[in-house]
């Protein structure tokens, strides 16, 4: 398995996915071996929870990591991780590559075509779907070129939602066939808290005990929509005295949205901690009177279902995978993307009407902790791969049956908007 993320280097859900994910399947009987990057004071080869892990320094030259050299890191970073995984190999023979988003394309194409095996890949997100459907720059394009080389090198195709599996189909041409739906989870014990962990929380965060708690968790960038909590902030305060919001997480948006908070004089109501580690998150999200998730685009919506095994109640976005989450009973208030008034409006609702609020709440935690456990989503992965390795045999036996050659590979990148009527 193959992931620029991996504990300790985690950015944002991938990481955590990964993480649990392998463990998970290790814990039901598979041998599974991660590579991902090095992180300061983590070591370079151990097994934890019955995973081994490899973790491999950065090539020289050395890029700070940013957009400006986004591409040359990565590819840097492919050179290591596919020196790393051949030295594995040549101890063990594994089945499959798994490929985690579009950053070990490279290795993973590389490791299929030495080994002989099927890879599979994960498609997390898509460049033109954080840019709601546009490829603005040479970066952004160059990033959809590999995300559709790497889901054409890929046996089959691994999508979070129904929502990402039709924009992979559209974007990179894909068969429906060829792509599965298969979930993120939780490991539920891993969000229980305690009562006492919850008052902590709210003597440190809140106002007053009493005084409304939010939460916002998840990366500072523009799509996870957390300029549209700040903008409904003021009317919010107004509403309910004393009300404050923790935002746990970091990224590259943090600089503006702070600017944001200090233009809207919002103060000491925004609280900002940065990077949080699993079980504080589920002692913010237990405590919270409310968990927003207002994202513009979101493949999935992990942090939702994160928080709901904690036992928050949501507000959640009206789109993408947080209205599958929605559709699939994990209640919540649902708003239209990009609304602050919809969210200040929604959160009003739920702390004027506690009955509502703890319905949700319950319903919500029943159905992640229920459906969406991780024993449950490592079976599914677990029979796309044995797919994925049957459909690879049937190619090799056809193609010394007929000796035919793969069509050539064909890139088309295209301009404008991609998705912007579901056709294109």
């Amino acid at each position: 398995m193959l992931s620029w993320e991996y504990p300790p280097a985690v950015v944002g859900g991938l990481g955590r996915h990964v993480h649990a994910l392998s463990e998970a399947m290790a814990a039901a009987g598979h041998e599974v071996t991660v590579i991902s990057r090095h992180a300061p004071g983590a070591p370079a080869d151990e097994i934890v929870n019955g995973v081994r892990v490899i973790r491999v320094p950065d090539d020289p030259p050395l890029f700070e990591f940013n957009p400006e050299t986004l591409l040359a890191w990565t590819m840097a970073f492919n050179h290591a991780v596919t020196r790393a995984a051949l030295a594995v190999c040549d101890e063990i023979q594994p089945e499959v590559v798994h490929a985690h988003d579009w950053l070990v394309a490279h290795a993973a194409a590389t490791l299929k075509h030495h080994l002989g095996v099927p890879l599979v890949a994960t498609m997390h997100a898509t460049e033109a779907g954080r840019h709601q459907g546009w490829l603005p720059g040479d970066l952004n394009r160059s990033i959809h070129s590999v995300e559709w080389w790497l889901t054409y090198e890929a046996r089959r195709v691994l999508a979070c939602s129904e929502y990402m599996r039709w924009q992979i189909t559209q974007l990179f041409e894909l068969p429906p066939a060829k792509v599965d739906t298969v979930p993120n989870g939780v490991h539920p014990q891993d969000w229980k808290v305690s009562a006492a962990a919850v008052r902590t929380v709210r003597r440190t965060y809140g106002s007053t005990l009493d005084a409304p708690l939010l939460l916002f968790s998840g990366r500072l960038v523009y799509e996870k929509g957390l300029q549209d909590i700040l903008a409904a902030l003021p009317r919010l305060r107004r509403r309910h005295p004393g009300l404050r919001l923790v935002v746990a997480g970091d990224g590259p948006y943090g600089d503006e949205l702070r600017a944001q908070a200090r233009r809207l004089r919002l103060g000491k109501s925004v609280q900002w901690l940065g990077f949080v580690p699993g079980r504080q998150l589920a002692s913010l999200a237990a405590a919270a009177d409310c968990a927003l998730v207002p994202s513009i685009y979101e493949p999935f919506g992990m942090v939702a279902l994160e928080a709901a095994a904690a036992g928050a109640t949501l507000v959640l976005s009206d789109t993408g995978g947080l209205a599958e989450l929605a559709k699939n009973g994990v209640s919540a208030l649902q708003v239209p993307a990009g609304s602050p008034a919809a969210i200040a409006d929604a959160v009003s609702r739920l702390l004027r009407d506690e009955v509502l609020s703890r319905r949700l709440s319950r319903q919500a935690r029943a159905v992640a902790t229920r459906d969406y456990a991780w024993p449950r989503i490592a079976e599914q992965v677990i029979e796309t791969y044995e797919q994925a390795v049957i459909e690879e045999r049937e190619l090799a036996a056809a193609l010394r049956r007929t000796g035919r050659a793969p069509t050539p590979l064909r890139i088309v990148v295209p301009d404008g908007n991609l998705l912007a009527d579901g056709t294109d």
